[in-house]
């Protein structure tokens, strides 16, 4: 009868140890995979003077458009949790939008090389953000899904593991990215 409680504690234990080592590794891949969210967003963020500056020579009386960019794009910097991230993100896809219109007014500016290299680069990089965010919003599914489980449900709670939040819904407008037109 002793042999058997011991043998069940032991069970129990190798369960737990599995199971928080197991929960651990899946956090672990969701703050991974957030920090490349914010990666993707620097290189955003960084691509966006240059592209305000090459504008800005041959539309310089559109100042309202630059500055609701720098505005919008210093909010994304400073964004401190997801939601702010996700919020000043979808800020700076409505000013690059604006920006953009504002640029198909200026025929020479859509045939320099310098704007047409920048504007692929911030394609490419809102292709990254998009798979940065569909990745991470899987992993925090596959994390999520394992804290609610049974049996991982019974202990998950006590080992203190909280459910991870996702990088936000987006409607409308936001959803759609920046559209670039050379």
């Amino acid at each position: 009868m002793i042999i058997e409680i011991i043998g069940l504690l032991v069970l129990l234990v190798i369960f737990v140890w599995v199971l928080y080592n197991g929960l651990v590794s899946k956090k672990m891949r969701v703050d991974e995979a957030a920090s490349q969210i914010d990666v993707q967003l620097k290189r955003r963020a960084d691509l966006i003077p240059n592209l305000v500056e090459t504008v800005k020579a041959y539309a310089k009386h559109e100042k309202t458009v630059f500055e609701e960019v720098t505005k919008a794009r210093s909010a994304l910097v400073s964004a401190g949790s997801l939601a702010q991230k996700n919020v000043a993100n979808n800020q700076l896809a409505g000013a690059l939008k604006s920006l953009f219109a504002v640029a198909e007014a200026y025929p020479q500016l859509r045939a320099s090389e310098n704007f047409k290299s920048l504007q692929e680069e911030l394609t490419d990089t809102e292709d990254k953000v998009a798979y940065s965010r569909q990745f991470y919003n899987n992993v925090v599914m596959d994390y999520n899904t394992a804290l609610k489980v049974f049996p991982n449900v019974l202990f998950a709670q006590m080992l203190n593991f909280k459910e991870a939040e996702f990088f936000g819904d987006v409607t409308g407008e936001d959803k759609k990215a920046p559209h670039v037109n050379l």
